[in-house]
This record gives structure tokens, sequence and C-alpha cells, in this order.
């Protein structure tokens, strides 16, 4: 799949990600934004699954520790086939299959149920050490977002991963530098977070994750024996809609009607 291709997808996907907010009247656009050619490069160009066997022993996991951009992920399920698109319209309404974080007993596609942030690293590193135990050749990734690091049981978890030498494991940080409480810089720096990573052990990348080829190169580069990956992806929080961009009012407020279609017309989508 070509570049220009992987832009259409990621066009379609930020469209969707608008319009089911503004439907649902509710939920977290910028971070659903700011990760979107990071889960199309993912599952266009690199994870193994099958959307007609969902629960496929031997399919790639992806653990969306970041739970709240979880409509970002729900389109590109549903455009590669898990489910109808026509339930993206049905976000966190009663009865919806697509709760406002992943719920694996609903959704086909969702390896893992996530919710409290901090939390999802450590469960993608149970997965990666289980496909150990059981001689499973499958690859574990892990979506974390930088609000999320200054939680102490990801150290842990980043910790374990090393202990446990989970070369199968490949974990990517959305840093788009906000998060709810502002700037990730006043809430709690990360300082050097490349130095930091790298001094416990691990096969290091820091790329544009708006980029395609970069995170194409950083996610299918061969493992490195013994050692996880951390890739640092620098994006932008409410990438492509103009008044979204860089803004953490945007991190947990849905656009209105009339923003929808400014935020689609900024996007080239449709309306509903």
């Amino acid at each position: 799949m070509q570049i220009n291709e992987l832009q259409m997808i990621s066009t379609e996907v930020r469209s969707d990600i608008i319009k089911m907010l503004g439907e649902a009247k509710s939920g977290h656009p910028g971070g659903s934004l700011s990760m979107v050619d990071i889960l199309v490069t993912l599952y266009y160009k690199v994870m193994n699954v099958d959307s007609k066997n969902p629960g496929w022993e031997d399919r790639d996991r992806l653990v969306l520790s970041k739970g709240h951009g979880c409509p970002a992920l729900y389109s590109v399920l549903a455009h590669k086939g898990f489910f109808d698109v026509e339930q993206l319209w049905t976000l966190r309404k009663l009865g919806s299959m697509l709760q406002g974080h992943p719920d694996m007993k609903k959704t086909p596609g969702i390896d893992v149920s996530v919710g409290s942030l901090g939390q999802g690293l450590s469960v993608a590193v149970g997965l990666a050490l289980g496909a150990r135990l059981k001689k499973k050749n499958y690859r574990v990734f892990a979506i974390l977002g930088d609000g999320e690091m200054q939680e102490g049981q990801i150290w842990e978890a980043l910790m374990s991963a090393i202990h446990y030498k989970l070369d199968n494991l490949i974990i990517i940080l959305d840093y788009n530098k906000l998060q709810i409480d502002g700037p990730n810089e006043e809430v709690m720096s990360l300082g050097n977070i490349k130095d930091r990573i790298r001094a416990f052990g691990f096969d290091t990348y820091e790329i544009d994750g708006h980029r395609y080829d970069e995170i194409y190169d950083a996610l299918s580069a061969p493992a490195v024996a013994q050692k996880p990956r951390f890739i640092i992806a620098h994006t932008i929080k409410g990438k492509g809609v103009s008044f979204m961009e860089n803004q953490v009012g945007w991190h947990g407020k849905a656009p209105n009607a009339q923003e929808v279609e400014k935020a689609l017309a900024d996007i080239g989508g449709t309306t509903i």
C-alpha cells in the first residue's frame, strides 16, 4: 500500500472521529486525532490480523493503553472489516458495542479492555510473556499516552519488559505533549524521555508520528534479540483540524454541529 493510499484512509478515519464525537456529544477528539497515522500504518502495513477471525490465536495483539482515544481505533477496525461502519455512529450510546473505552467483550478486534490510565502496558507485558511461554511468534503492540507516562505503574512495566527480555513487545508513545491538565512540561515533565527509555535498555526510536515512512520503518525493523522496542512518536494533538491542533481544551470536548462542519472542511471529509 502506497503513502497516498494511507493518507486517504487517515482522512477517512479523522472524518469518522469528528462525526462520531459530534453524534455522541462526548469523547476525546485531540488524542484520537493525534494517533490516526500510527493506527493506520499498524493495521494496513504491519500487524498480522484477520477481521474474519478476530480471536485467531496467532494474531498480533494491540493494547490501546490510552483508551480514551478509542474512536480512532474503532474507525480503523470498521474499515478493516471487523464490524459494520454504521456501528460507528452508535458510539457511547446505551447498548452500543462501542463504549467510551475499549471493551473486549463487546467489540470485535479489541484485544484488551482498558480504562484507567497507566495499566495497559502491564497487560501488554503479560501478553508478550505469555506468547513466549506458549512458544508463539505473534507480536504485542502497545500505544501509550504521554500523560500516562507520569503513572508509576508504567515504569514498573518498563522494568519488567527489560527484565524478561521481551523482544516481541513494541511500545509506541503518542507524544503530543498535552494532557487534560495542560502541557506535560507544566504538569510533570518527562525530561529527556529518549535518554530515560534508552537507559532502561530498550531498542529506542524517535520519529515523526505523522510520517508514514518513519512510522513503518520503526514498526517493521527487525527485532533486536532480547530487547523490547520503544518508539517515541512526536505527534500533534488534534491533528488535521485547525482549531483543535495543539489546543488542550480539545482533550475531552465533543464538537457541536457547527464545529463538526468546520472540522470536516479542514480534514476534507463529508457530513453524515
